[in-house]
């Protein structure tokens, strides 16, 4: 058995490379990560832009202003201001070069000569200057970067119509358990519902990734290791959820040793979801799961979101971490490590209640994992913790 931070080591050391790139349309590289920097063809703005709505002036010493004609945004005229000479303007408008600033419009009261200023202008007041928010030749987005839709909003400013980005894994669901029947099928005693495929399924779709298929299997031997055969013929990563246990139906250490799958560890110093699997065979790595939901999320955010993100060479790999002071004291009664439930407010994070490994009131409600050390027994009021920030909404 190894230690959270030895298993995380793991990961990094046997994710070196990403998938490779491809170009796509920047409609669709949402969710997909940037394989190279990105060079800015234009300056942004590409001309003077009036900030305001107002007037456009050549200083001079005087508060009084002649306004020799107006410009729009998207007007292509331009005016050759004298000093004591305006132009109306607004948002977004072409500012003459010859305008030292512009004055808005609540500042101004017009006049039979012209206008009147109520302030004294500044030079660049209300100017967005040429490159003022990104130079051509700059690089404004580096490799690694995920495209959100801001970036995309970015990338069609630019006038970018395709992105080289790393391809997201193909990935495979594979679900064990005699007891699990599917949503809408009668509950006979003994079974339950089985949920754990469509969490697996919907935290892989916050990360911009349809898994390509999900798959029942049956609490054999034989059929565990057809099912995971066949996946790993086809997929980058292979998700198992339970039968990694050491229970006489848990048969999923047993098909991966048979089919070869290199182990790379195998049990971890934590709670919940200590008997995990992470392998990998040629180019598939393979995740196996325990199967209570709390476990099998906890892993997948901790371990699965983190192999992810190496392999498609996102620049900050993992959940965001923070320090955060914790509202209650706690004690760690065994000698692991712990993944709580928490939720944080404005100054500090509150572990929630209902923390079986089984529970999922709790993680529906969370918004962050507080991680303790195993080496940690006590926590005190307002001592700061170790939080992961869970991803909410679209692609994290």
């Amino acid at each position: 058995m190894i230690t959270v931070p030895e298993a995380i080591a793991l990961i990094h050391q046997h994710s070196a490379h990403p998938l490779e790139s491809r170009k796509v349309k920047v409609e669709n590289a949402i969710g997909n990560v940037l394989a190279e920097d990105l060079i800015a063809p234009i300056s942004l703005p590409t001309f003077r832009q009036s900030a305001m709505d107002g007037y456009a002036v050549c200083m001079h010493d005087a508060a009084v202003y002649s306004v020799i004609g107006e410009m729009k945004a998207g007007d292509s005229q331009s005016f050759e201001l004298n000093k004591g000479e305006a132009v109306r303007i607004f948002t977004g408008g072409a500012v003459p070069a010859s305008a030292h600033a512009v004055v808005m419009q609540e500042k101004v009261t017009t006049t039979k000569e012209g206008i009147h200023l109520e302030i004294s202008p500044q030079h660049g007041m209300n100017i967005r200057e040429v490159g003022e928010q990104i130079s051509a030749g700059s690089v404004p987005l580096h490799k690694g970067h995920i495209v959100t839709p801001a970036t995309l909003g970015l990338l069609k400013s630019l006038g970018i119509e395709e992105v080289a980005v790393n391809r997201n894994p193909k990935v495979q669901i594979i679900v064990t358990g005699n007891e699990l029947v599917a949503v809408g099928t009668p509950l006979a005693n003994g079974k339950i519902y089985e949920s754990n495929g469509a969490v697996l399924s919907a935290a892989l779709q916050q990360k911009g990734i349809i898994p390509s298929a999900i798959s029942r299997v049956e609490d054999t031997l034989e059929a565990t290791e057809e099912a995971i055969s066949k996946a790993m013929d086809d997929w980058d990563l292979v998700l198992i959820s339970g039968g990694i246990s050491v229970g006489d139906y848990d048969f999923v250490g047993r098909a991966l040793e048979n089919l070869g799958v290199e182990q790379v560890f195998y049990k971890v110093l934590q709670k919940p979801g200590k008997p995990i699997f992470f392998g990998k065979k040629n180019n598939t790595y393979v995740f196996a799961l325990p199967g209570n939901p709390g476990s099998t999320l906890s892993c997948f955010y901790v371990y699965v979101n983190l192999l992810i993100d190496r392999i498609t060479g996102r620049e900050h790999p993992g959940l965001i971490k923070t320090l955060l002071p914790i509202r209650e004291p706690l004690q760690n009664k065994g000698d692991r490590a712990l993944f709580l439930k928490a939720n944080i407010t404005t100054n500090s994070v509150e572990v929630l209640d209902h923390q079986n490994s089984s529970m999922m009131i709790s993680f529906s409600k969370a918004n962050a994992l507080v991680y303790i050390p195993a080496e940690k027994d006590v926590v005190e009021k307002n001592e700061l913790v170790e939080t992961l920030i869970l991803p909410h909404g679209g692609s994290n």
